[in-house]
């Protein structure tokens, strides 16, 4: 029998009353909830193929635009004071909240795109889900880049951003910005991690309170070979962020999941769709006590999901 899935947009406040625009897919009966997390510049609609195969599996999605970001922006951009740090603190903190009201009695998962994937542990909350599923996470470091895209990246960070903001005041959509328009203070500290080797891990101590080395549910990032934004080099060196947790990195082929490519977004794409079920499999497996996999920084170069 096919799921019966609803849709409804919402919003919802922040932690300190912004007001924020969120998406659920869910069915009549969800079995658990799951917060879906966008990429850095990202629309929440750009998860909602995603979210509608999780529906059809069983989970309850909240999509959601961070503050500054799609249906979230300000009227006026120029002068709008935001940074990924609020994202996490503020925004995906209320939305986690938001998501367990959808199933109260049930397990509470997360899955992040990107950017998404580092938020968990900036949030007074982000020891409540029982497992994060990340998808094209890596750290933004400049340095564990592709070599290829090394020169796009600098050019982003050194002539390109710094020229909108002295123009504009943020990063505006289209031009040399893919994106949605960019808050300057998202710019700004996102440019400053992205030269550290260790990005905002060196600078969790003067970032205030955090609980990466508290997070001990399973972490499961899968990406893919031809991104190269979210190598292998940038994605173990955000997963060891996560001192506390068991993580796994799978490295697939976009052929694996019946896709000419993926890069670093298109796995939500209509041509990826061999890989939307993975993720709430692995969360199947994961209620099961079956999803750790083998251990902490296991990697795999496999499009099958975990497995002790």
């Amino acid at each position: 029998m096919t799921a019966i899935i609803h849709e409804s947009e919402i919003r919802f406040d922040a932690r300190d009353g912004y007001e924020l625009s969120g998406l659920i897919i869910a069915p009549d009966a969800p079995k658990a909830a799951v917060l879906v997390s966008s990429g850095t510049g990202f629309p929440k609609e750009l998860y909602r193929r995603l979210a509608r195969q999780g529906a059809a599996m069983g989970y309850a999605c909240l999509l959601y635009d961070y503050r500054g970001i799609g249906a979230s922006a300000p009227r006026q951009m120029k002068g709008f004071q935001a940074d990924i740090v609020d994202w996490g603190r503020l925004d995906f903190a209320a939305a986690l909240d938001r998501a367990q009201a959808l199933a109260p009695e049930a397990p509470l998962y997360t899955l992040g795109h990107s950017v998404g994937g580092h938020l968990p542990g900036f949030a007074d909350n982000g020891l409540k889900p029982a497992a994060h599923a990340l998808v094209s996470c890596g750290t933004g470091y400049w340095g564990a880049h592709e070599p290829g895209y090394k020169p796009t990246a600098l050019f982003f960070w050194l002539l390109y951003g710094p020229a909108c903001l002295a123009l504009t005041g943020h990063i505006p959509s289209g031009g040399g910005w893919g994106g949605t328009a960019l808050p300057r203070g998202v710019f700004e500290q996102w440019r400053r991690w992205a030269f550290k080797p260790g990005y905002f891990g060196d600078e969790l101590g003067a970032l205030g309170p955090h609980c990466f080395d508290r997070i001990t549910a399973p972490i499961c990032d899968w990406t893919f070979t031809d991104d190269t934004l979210a190598s292998r080099r940038a994605a173990l060196d955000l997963l060891a962020i996560y001192t506390a947790a068991e993580t796994q990195l799978l490295r697939l082929e976009p052929g694996e999941i019946g896709a000419p490519g993926v890069g670093h977004f298109g796995a939500f794409k209509q041509a990826a769709q061999g890989f939307w079920p993975m993720p709430f499999s692995w969360f199947d497996q994961v209620s099961h006590g079956a999803g750790s996999g083998p251990g902490r920084g296991s990697v795999s170069d496999a499009a099958s999901t975990p497995v002790p």
